[in-house]
């Protein structure tokens, strides 16, 4: 048969864009080595039995994290969803298809630290009520105390989610330590959304009971989610997968064989090489961005522990008034575009992690800077340097009475963008050329 060159292919060569973000979905997470291509594009010639395949990625997921057992589901968030009505129904399929009607359920309490209920695209609590289930929320945002984890448990709670994420509070709250001891002393299963962490074992280690792993993010599979865990739970999990709420979240062959053989590639892999060329990537824009001209640049570690280094970019306020945010939307709206890591943008900086860089990316980054140097000397505001008596997000009305500058403030900040009116207005935004 001879088919045409098909558009897509245009489409996605105009449409490419350098990822110094990290292992977002919003960006496609990473790009998949050939190794793994390969095994994914066997699968797609051929039949398989799928509860074979995904007995094949239990003895993968268990000698890759020390686990019992694990299945494979489309992505973390199911795989979420799958654990925590795992924990609800047991192996019982007659629940399990009850799910998410809980009228002859006993137990659908979540507790889940308020700290950690995030936004990773959608609420995490969302995921839990999704089952049916009900999140308890321990303490407040910024303090989380024994009393208050022991005191949200009760003869209704089913499961207990920790959230390992930069997007979580990172001080106040209890340590996974304790939070996985107060909830044993009371035979509560813990479940770990590890979606975006690099060490497969510890948390299986410090005793989680369930832990979740993308399979697209750090090990650079197709997209798909890992579930690993206690047996007991894994079966009851893939009974919601296979035959109940989880089948709407299926993962299908490629999906599953992409996963395992990004699970045997993690095992091969040269982690300290590979650690040691994305740091020099890492070096080499930092020593092209040190010679522009108003910019700040410090060093930073990744705030969960993953093996990453990244370049925290801020602006020299002595030297320029350009807005951060202004530079940020710069270099995504530029030839090339490029994405940074922008969580922090409200607070003043940006930062550029190097996990997702190709060949020439370095280069095509500092490239880009320097061509908006002149845009930060333009927004030069040395004549006011006078006015500054250090660090302060604040200035003076005409009768030297301090007053809040509101564009720098982070409670006035809304945002990157209204995610409502973005969903509103897609597709056609991104039809318009």
């Amino acid at each position: 048969m001879n088919i045409k060159s098909f558009p897509i292919k245009d489409w996605l060569q105009q449409n490419t864009i350098i990822n110094v973000s990290g292992t977002m979905t919003a960006l496609g997470a990473s790009m998949v080595p050939e190794e793994i291509r390969q095994c994914v594009d066997e699968s797609l010639g051929c039949f398989v039995n799928m509860d074979a395949l995904q007995a094949k990625a239990s003895i993968t997921i268990a000698q890759s994290t020390g686990a019992e057992a694990g299945c494979i589901t489309s992505s973390v968030a199911s795989g979420i969803c799958i654990s925590l009505a795992a924990t609800m129904t047991g192996i019982d399929l007659g629940l399990v298809e009850d799910i998410p009607d809980i009228g002859k359920i006993s137990k659908n309490e979540v507790a889940i630290l308020k700290g950690h209920v995030v936004n990773y695209g959608s609420n995490i609590n969302q995921k839990i009520r999704l089952v049916g289930a009900t999140p308890i929320e321990v303490g407040t945002v910024t303090v989380a105390e024994p009393y208050q984890l022991r005191h949200a448990i009760t003869e209704k709670t089913c499961a207990a989610l920790w959230v390992v994420s930069h997007h979580t509070v990172q001080s106040g709250l209890l340590s996974l330590q304790t939070f996985i001891k107060l909830c044993h002393e009371k035979n509560v299963p813990v479940i770990v959304d590890a979606a975006s962490e690099y060490d497969l074992k510890i948390f299986i280690d410090m005793g989680a009971d369930v832990v979740l792993y993308s399979g697209h993010k750090f090990l650079s599979g197709p997209t798909s989610g890992i579930v690993a865990g206690k047996t007991d739970l894994i079966k009851a999990a893939y009974m919601h997968q296979s035959s109940g709420i989880g089948r709407a979240m299926k993962a299908g062959k490629e999906s599953v064989v992409g996963a395992i053989a990004a699970l045997e590639r993690w095992g091969q892999l040269d982690h300290k090489i590979l650690h040691e060329n994305e740091y020099n990537n890492l070096i080499k824009i930092w020593n092209g961005l040190s010679k522009i001209t108003g910019l700040c640049l410090k060093k930073i570690p990744d705030p969960t522990g993953n093996p990453i280094t990244r370049i925290k970019v801020s602006i020299d306020a002595h030297a320029s008034s350009l807005e951060i945010g202004e530079l940020c939307q710069a270099l995504l709206h530029g030839n090339p575009t490029i994405v940074v890591r922008d969580h922090h943008i409200n607070l003043g900086f940006f930062e550029i992690d190097p996990c997702n860089m190709k060949p020439g990316d370095p280069e095509a980054i500092i490239l880009r800077f320097q061509e908006l140097e002149s845009l930060l000397e333009k927004n030069n505001s040395m004549s006011s340097i006078k006015d500054i008596l250090g660090p302060r997000l604040s200035s003076y009305d005409i009768k030297d009475i301090p007053m809040v500058d509101t564009g720098k403030v982070p409670w006035t900040y809304d945002g990157t963008g209204d995610r409502e009116e973005s969903l509103k207005c897609w597709p056609e935004r991104y039809l318009q050329h």
